[in-house]
């Protein structure tokens, strides 16, 4: 049986790639970050290696190990733990030393190609979760009204320029004035910071970087950003068809209905 590799962050989407990797006849030989994690996902692998971030030495070892061509990044880092607790060993030494910007995209690449260096290949989860990409048009909940419209269409201009600087893909608007911008902190905070700002009826706007590598950090939603939205009464959520990935979708319509949130796929 052929191996997939998965390096595993937060979040479902490290299941849901192992899920279909399996069902597809591969067996998964996985890595994840202490913190980030699920402990729970080691029932769902043949096998799996617990790392701290920043030990790149350790999963290339893992990976060859299990004999390991092909891997796939699947779930998030929260950037201000990879801020506060990184143990770089001596691989990431070497690819932070040949880094001239330390923007995500930069570094993410590098760390593939020393994968790569190291005969691992590193491939876009997505190539096994087609099925969980956001569709295009009307998803759930209430149709849109002229001026939601508008937000989300600033929204997303809005979301171009912080992706064009590598910053984050969340943008929180309301009656035409952004309230929010994603930043280290992450879209839930993001979305709460907004809804402080500009009171229950926001509208949240997410989508990926322009010239987005689909190897990692694609948009990726679920019910606990509706439960966030929740919180702040924010009333819409649009999303990049294409581009993002849903998690648990069926739980995602019904609750997007449920709480009469709009949610929509935009090309």
């Amino acid at each position: 049986m052929e191996r997939i590799g998965l390096i595993a962050g937060n979040g479902r989407l490290p299941f849901l790639f192992a899920s279909a990797a399996r069902e597809q006849g591969l067996e998964v030989v996985a890595v994840a970050h202490r913190g980030e994690a699920d402990p729970s996902l080691e029932a769902e692998v043949a096998a799996l290696t617990w790392v701290k971030l920043g030990q790149v030495d350790r999963i290339v070892r893992a990976f060859q190990k299990g004999g390991v061509k092909r891997a796939a990044m699947a779930g998030g880092i929260g950037r201000v733990r990879a801020l506060t607790e990184a143990r770089p060993d001596l691989g990431a030494v070497r690819i932070i030393s040949r880094l001239r910007s330390f923007r995500d995209d930069a570094l993410l690449r590098a760390v593939a190609d020393y994968f790569e260096s190291h005969g691992i290949t590193i491939v876009a989860p997505t190539d096994w979760l087609a099925q969980a990409l956001c569709p295009q048009g009307h998803l759930a909940g209430p149709r849109l009204n002229a001026a939601q419209e508008k937000d989300v269409t600033l929204g997303r201009e809005v979301a171009t320029l912080l992706g064009q600087a590598d910053v984050g893909q969340t943008v929180v608007v309301h009656n035409g004035h952004v309230l929010a911008l994603e930043a280290v902190e992450g879209t839930d905070e993001a979305i709460r910071r907004g809804g402080k700002y500009g009171g229950a009826g926001a509208v949240v706007v997410k989508r990926s970087k322009p010239g987005q590598d689909l190897r990692f950090d694609l948009p990726a939603v679920g019910p606990r950003t509706l439960e966030t939205m929740q919180e702040v009464g924010a009333k819409v959520l649009a999303l990049e068809a294409g581009k993002t990935v849903l998690l648990d979708a069926p739980e995602l319509f019904r609750g997007a209905d449920k709480a009469g949130i709009s949610l929509i796929g935009v090309s």
